[in-house]
């Protein structure tokens, strides 16, 4: 090609009126002339050859393969079918993959993907940042990394045989909710826009492979033997033998557990003691955390004397499993922090606790995150622990008192005390038997007990609240009308709540629901109420949304119990805690 530029340049001099090759003789200058034609014609020819081969080897590089009618079929499952079917094709095995194999193809896909946004991520380490977007930024690589174990324990549990599958319904939607939370610490402040840009570019399609991976093995999985809750409009709703009436823990918790639940203080046997005066074997809770060996198979059980215990950054991590506290008491043991998001933190580190490691329990302890109204996000206790208990304890605050972050929770016999938004979050969680109390808020605020987070609607996520009672604080001034209480409003698109045979007060809003944002998820979300008393329970006034329920079949309700809904049943009993599987 540049043998013809030149030869052009080489024509221009001849055809020009001061060139001396008009002097030369015609012959040469037909010769000439013949020749450049040639070489021109020459050298088109070769150019559309050269591009001719250069497309073809562009296809060879990136072949455009058509998809299989399995991996058409399966991503048709999915709400991204596009990515599913771009990512698929690109697997090596995935065009002679049968069905059942393109659940683990697309599970290995996206936990590669992940390792390699973390791997991303790194690199903008060593970048300059505030401490805010420094915070936000190792909390996404905390998520990642979470994630990252999720998809791999995932991995190891799906096989050719596909059913459903509650551990792997759970750690896909903890994964779900890590990237949302991921992005949620950056907030929308304009000094945070270059950073989440970034964390947003290197995470690019990862929240949707994963909600393909969920789409996809609860498409597969509801084929032979789903009998989870519906996970999208209530239409699969299976009938459940509801005769059976237990007061036992759910089968996750055993008898080592549901002793130890029940034991009077003096019989426990505890590998570690905290004691303020120094009557133990450590002095503050951090440390016996510390002392706990890591990714332990047995009970650890710390037992935490009467004080008040305020420490710095409090957290059993992730690798901290299968511990237990126990306290004296509510009001006697009291693990306290006054952290809030006005003092420039994120509401993920604001907790007084923050409980991540597996088989999490507690008993007879109070929670408190004493910042107040004023100092709006303030969480008392954070729970992100799969097959977690919490017994007898007092959860107070005002905003977010109680972050249910993730995964399988269970909340039995508790106090739990707030105004705006103060049980949120997106575990599979059911809080049975408990007291729960609006406090008074901030002028001009409403409380509203629930903000469920449910972003996909695949999830086996949502808050059931069961055969509690929910009344007002002494210090709420309701009676003349200047404080309304509402039992939720829906954080994410898919929000999903129910409150069944519970006492409602006369505090909670003859509407019962307030709107996010306008009309925000009125077609999406799920809101229930099953056979609930007292003076806020008629729904005669309540609010006419497409996602509002009043159930009537028990069938349905019986979807939201601890046997159905966190398949209770299987863990519970290992703790020892005692609940209701079904009504």
């Amino acid at each position: 090609m540049d043998y013809c530029r030149n030869n052009n340049k080489s024509l221009e001099s001849v055809n020009s009126s001061t060139s001396p090759c008009k002097k030369n003789y015609r012959t040469k200058l037909i010769v000439l002339s013949v020749t450049t034609i040639l070489l021109l014609v020459g050298c088109s020819i070769s150019a559309v050859l050269l591009v001719h081969y250069r497309n073809k080897g562009s296809k060879k590089s990136e072949p455009m393969v058509q998809p299989t009618q399995a991996i058409s079929k399966t991503c048709n499952l999915t709400r991204f079918p596009t990515l599913c079917v771009n990512s698929l094709v690109k697997f090596p095995g995935s065009l002679t993959a049968k069905e059942q194999d393109l659940v683990s193809m697309s599970v290995n896909m996206t936990l590669q993907r992940l390792r390699k946004a973390l791997d991303d991520a790194t690199l903008i380490y060593d970048l300059e940042m505030d401490t805010g977007v420094r915070s936000s930024y190792q909390d996404c690589l905390e998520m990642l990394d979470d994630s990252i174990d999720l998809l791999s324990r995932t991995l190891s549990s799906v096989g050719p045989n596909v059913g459903y599958n509650g551990d792997v319904m759970t750690w896909l939607s903890a994964a779900l909710t890590n990237q949302d939370t991921c992005m949620d610490g950056f907030g929308d402040d304009n000094d945070n826009n270059h950073m989440k840009d970034q964390m947003e570019e290197h995470l690019k399609d990862v929240w949707e492979l994963i909600s393909n991976c969920l789409a996809i093995f609860n498409g597969m999985s509801d084929k032979e033997d789903f009998s989870g809750i519906s996970t999208q409009d209530g239409r699969k709703l299976l009938e459940a033998s509801l005769a059976m009436e237990s007061w036992n823990f759910p089968a996750w918790v055993g008898r080592k557990e549901r002793k130890l639940l029940e034991l009077p203080i003096s019989a426990v046997q505890a590998d570690f003691v905290v004691s303020l005066d120094g009557d133990g074997t450590h002095r503050m809770i951090g440390e016996a955390i510390n002392a706990v060996p890591r990714e332990s198979n047995r009970r650890i059980i710390i037992y935490i004397r009467a004080g008040r215990y305020e420490e710095n950054e409090l957290m059993v991590s992730k690798d901290k499993t299968n511990l237990m506290f126990i306290g004296d008491g509510m009001g006697k043991t009291i693990i306290s922090g006054g952290k809030n998001a006005v003092d420039g933190l994120r509401t993920f580190h604001t907790a007084s606790f923050a409980a991540k490691g597996d088989g999490f329990i507690a008993r007879d302890i109070t929670f408190e995150n004493w910042a107040g109204p004023y100092k709006h996000q303030a969480v008392a206790l954070l729970v992100k622990a799969d097959q977690a208990v919490v017994y007898r304890c007092e959860i107070i605050g005002y905003q977010d008192t109680l972050y249910v972050h993730s995964k399988r929770q269970f909340f039995r016999e508790c106090d739990i005390y707030g105004t705006v938004d103060f049980i949120f979050g997106n575990a599979a969680v059911v809080i049975q038997n408990c007291n729960i109390y609006a406090r008074m808020p901030m002028a001009k605020q409403r409380n509203t007990i629930t903000a469920q987070g449910r972003s996909d609607p695949h999830c086996s996520t949502g808050i059931s609240i069961h055969n509690c009672r929910i009344v007002a604080a002494s210090d709420l001034n309701w009676l003349n009308n200047t404080v309304q209480t509402y039992l939720g409003r829906p954080w994410r698109m898919y929000s999903r709540v129910v409150y069944m045979t519970s006492y409602l007060g006369e505090h909670v809003h003859p509407q019962g629901w307030l709107e996010w944002n306008d009309t925000f998820a009125f077609d999406t979300l799920y809101y229930g109420e099953y056979t609930n008393d007292g003076p806020g329970a008629s729904v005669d006034q309540r609010v006419k949304w497409p996602g509002y329920h009043v159930i009537t079949s028990r069938a349905e309700a019986s979807m939201f119990t601890v046997d159905s809904f966190i398949n209770g049943s299987s863990w519970l009993p290992s703790t020892g805690v005692a609940f209701n599987s079904s009504f």
